[in-house]
């Protein structure tokens, strides 16, 4: 039997450790050896290993005994850098909280998938303060794409090392933070799968914020079903509701304005490939103008990013004093942008913001939206970091898909559609509008594998 269980999907490894077949001790200890082995220790920030044992005792007696928790009871699971975690400070990806108090209870969804069983095995990198969507970090260092075969390219970020954890085999599940894009943008350049809920659908104590207005939660893993089954027992639940929806009768919108905007050739080939294969699926498609997303670009540009807004509003205190000199530059520099949104600003984005959500849920309605997740594949990581200009202008078109469902409060699931430049990944991202998530999660357990390629 094969030991890499961090490269099978959760229900793989479920039905191991249910059936007997594997021991979450076993599981556990398989686990620490192939992240001891692998080259790239910028992954992980911290490992837990003390506890994850523990907790992997734990499960193996309750599973002896017949007393198992669930389906995810003794499958491991790695944390991004942003939740609480008990006797452990929350650094969010910097060197400045580093020396803060540990943490004296668990993040609430870490309680909740502890108290269905998982086995926390610990921390994973992510860019400074979860402000970028490349997933460069020079305090902890970056990590590296898995699926780069060239040279080094980036992660995506801002859950950058979540990413990479699931798409090298490391770990069958991580979790992450989305607020323009930071489940799904490292989810769709390892070629693996990423939800982001509906902000507020999980409860957000113990979680560092960025922009409380924007942030929502949701897991990085293998397959559509792994995330239904997460997002179940995020929400306390003891087994998922959600069943898989016919794709005949659903109709798919694909917007003609900004999402296409410069987008590499290989990436709308792949997502177009993977649209003709959910049509002859049964899926209906539709292509339509959605006003609300040139006009999300005409606020930013009158009056700044809500996120970067929030962002200044929260680290504004040490950007003005020594602890900035600590900070990445290029944080530093996007963040302090913020200052230049007043508060009148601020009021009019949120007025616009409610209003344009309200015409694009009119506009929308129970159909479902779908358009490649990132423009591009990933990039090389060494140009990035030696130019500025070239970062924050690649950082821009990475996250500028994905910020525009943070902005209307949409759910979304990036699923891997195929391959773009220098073979690297590529994904189709489908997104309901917000509170929809079950109808949003149901649709892609049948679309996967449409999606996928898988079916022909």
């Amino acid at each position: 039997m094969s030991k890499s269980f961090g490269a099978m999907s959760i229900a793989q490894l479920s039905v191991l450790i249910q059936g007997g077949a594997a021991d979450p001790v076993e599981v556990a200890e398989a686990i620490f050896g192939s992240i001891a082995d692998y080259a790239d220790k910028a992954v992980f920030t911290v490992l837990t290993e003390s506890r994850a044992m523990e907790e992997a005792l734990a499960s193996s007696k309750r599973l002896r005994e017949g007393r198992s928790l669930g389906l995810l009871d003794g499958v491991p699971i790695a944390w991004k850098d942003l939740f609480d975690i008990e006797g452990l400070a929350t650094t969010a990806g910097s060197v400045l909280l580093a020396a803060d108090a540990p943490a004296e209870r668990d993040a609430a969804v870490v309680a909740f998938l502890r108290q269905a069983g998982m086995v926390a095995v610990g921390r994973t990198n992510m860019s400074e303060f979860a402000f970028s969507g490349l997933g460069i970090n020079p305090h902890y260092g970056t990590p590296v794409n898995p699926r780069s075969a060239d040279l080094p390219r980036i992660p995506g970020g801002s859950s950058s090392g979540a990413g990479v954890a699931v798409a090298a085999g490391l770990v069958p599940v991580a979790m992450g933070t989305d607020t323009g894009g930071s489940v799904r943008i490292p989810a769709a350049l390892n070629g693996i799968v990423g939800y982001k809920a509906t902000r507020g659908r999980y409860a957000m104590e113990g979680v560092y914020p960025l922009a409380k207005s924007l942030d929502s939660l949701g897991p990085l893993c293998r397959t559509v079903k792994d995330a239904v089954w997460i997002d179940a027992a995020m929400r306390g639940l003891t087994a998922p509701e959600i069943v898989e929806r016919p794709l005949h009768g659903v109709e798919l919108l694909v917007p003609e304005n900004i999402v296409f905007d410069g987008v590499e050739p290989g990436v709308v080939a792949a997502f177009e490939a993977a649209l003709e294969r959910l049509q002859k699926a049964g899926a209906g498609v539709s292509r339509i103008i959605i006003p609300a997303f040139s006009e999300i670009f005409d606020l930013m540009a009158r009056y700044g990013p809500l996120v970067t807004a929030e962002a200044f509003a929260l680290h504004h205190e040490r950007l003005a004093g020594a602890d900035a000199d600590r900070m990445d530059r290029r944080v530093v520099m996007r963040t302090r942008l913020g200052s230049k949104t007043t508060l009148p600003d601020y009021i009019a984005i949120l007025d616009a913001r409610n209003r344009l959500i309200a015409d694009t849920e009119r506009l929308v309605g129970n159909r479902l939206i779908a358009f490649p997740t990132v423009a591009h594949v990933a990039p090389p990581i060494g140009p990035l970091e030696q130019d500025d200009d070239l970062f924050f202008a690649t950082n821009n078109k990475t996250l500028r898909n994905t910020a525009l469902g943070n902005f209307l409060d949409w759910c979304g699931v990036s699923i891997p559609c195929g391959a773009g430049e220098a073979g690297m990944p590529v994904a189709l991202l489908l997104s309901a509008t917000a509170r929809r998530d079950e109808a949003l999660l149901g649709t892609s357990l049948a679309a996967e594998a449409f999606i996928r390629g898988d079916f022909t």
